[in-house]
């Protein structure tokens, strides 16, 4: 028998091509709430036709924590765990159960694995901790955009850990994150000191081709008194100097990925962007000597600042072309080999191969 109630309650909108998966992934809880944000297509319907509460309304201005806080509040008052989720992810089979096992009666937050990027086989490629699923009353999401759960409790928050529950995210592709960008500022406007959005504000304008902004927005994060994480820094002096590189600013670019490099030395991800940066360059040495630091960092941390090309084929694709350049085709053909083994459908890679292959072939006969 259950020990707890536990409630789970997203917000929706235009989201049909997941309802019955996720609804499905959900169903372990005793009660599941959607506040419908303005869907056009048969989410409601068949969000109902499924047994969830649905709640309708129209937010506007739009910002995320507001919706948040609304479905939130659709949850039953004698809820004792709530479960916030998206309805493009899924709870692997027996998470209740896990939960149940896992929550313990003055537990405030429970963090979870969340596996935010997955491959086609479904191994996790960008995977960290979530803390999604909270008690009933001592919460309250914050920030119109990249909104947090903040506590609101008299006493410490109490918070725990497990790998018994994992959250895997299947993002539909298509959606605009247009709302992102004038979010993000109105958030860093309301809240000038708050170093997490001031990061994520510098890394859109990046995004958005914003590239002085991105420089500007970012140099102001690492100057923030609470911008103390070496990984997001990194991140953000990474993105600093990957904004220089599309200004073609190479000098600036190659001093602030050496500064990622130093702030956190422990991450692959500023020693593989320099090297892409010289294989732009095609200075071919530099960009090798690059490539073999990152591959002797062998633990990938669980951070949401993992970039996927640290750790899929990218290095050993990168090595196969420069020792081909500097004519050492056998370790060209060694690391080309690594990379298709990496990635065996990618046809640019087994082409490569075979190009490095007869080299290699005309070379012994």
């Amino acid at each position: 028998m259950n020990k707890y109630k536990v409630c789970v309650y997203a917000i929706c909108k235009n989201e049909e091509k997941f309802v019955t998966k996720w609804v499905n992934s959900m169903k372990e809880a005793d009660k599941i709430f959607v506040l419908d944000t303005g869907s056009e297509d048969n989410s409601v319907s068949l969000l109902k036709e499924l047994g969830v509460v649905v709640k309708k309304k129209i937010i506007k201005p739009w910002r995320f924590d507001v919706a948040r806080n609304i479905s939130l509040n659709m949850v039953d008052k004698d809820a004792d765990i709530c479960v916030c989720t998206d309805l493009d992810e899924i709870l692997l089979p027996g998470w209740r159960e896990n939960l149940e096992k896992n929550w313990e009666k003055e537990l405030n937050c429970l963090f979870y694995r969340y596996n935010w990027s997955l491959d086609k086989n479904d191994v996790p490629k960008v995977s960290f901790y979530l803390g999604n699923i909270h008690d009933r009353f001592h919460y309250q999401w914050t920030h119109p955009v990249h909104e947090v759960l903040s506590y609101l409790g008299n006493d410490e928050e109490k918070i725990k850990y497990t790998d018994d529950i994992t959250l895997n995210h299947y993002p539909d592709v298509s959606k605009s994150r247009s709302s992102y960008l004038p979010l993000l500022e109105l958030s860093v406007k309301e809240d000038s000191s708050d170093d997490r959005n001031m990061h994520y504000l510098g890394r859109e304008y990046m995004y958005y081709g914003k590239y002085q902004e991105c420089i500007d927005t970012l140099i102001h994060h690492l100057s923030m008194k609470k911008a103390t994480w070496k990984d997001e820094r990194c991140a953000s002096m990474r993105f600093i100097g990957r904004s220089y590189k599309f200004l073609k600013r190479y000098d600036e670019a190659k001093m602030w990925y050496e500064k990622a490099i130093k702030e956190a030395p422990y991450l692959r991800d500023a020693y593989v962007e320099l090297a892409l940066l010289y294989y732009e360059l095609h200075d071919y040495g530099n960009m090798i000597k690059y490539c073999h630091q990152a591959l002797r960092i062998k633990e990938k941390k669980d951070t949401y600042i993992n970039e996927v090309f640290s750790w899929d084929y990218t290095i050993y694709d990168l090595l196969s072309i420069g020792f081909f350049e500097i004519e050492d085709f056998e370790k060209a053909l060694f690391y080309s080999k690594m990379a298709v083994d990496m990635e065996p459908d990618n046809q640019r890679l087994i082409d490569n191969y075979q190009i490095i292959l007869d080299t290699v072939n005309r070379y012994t006969d």
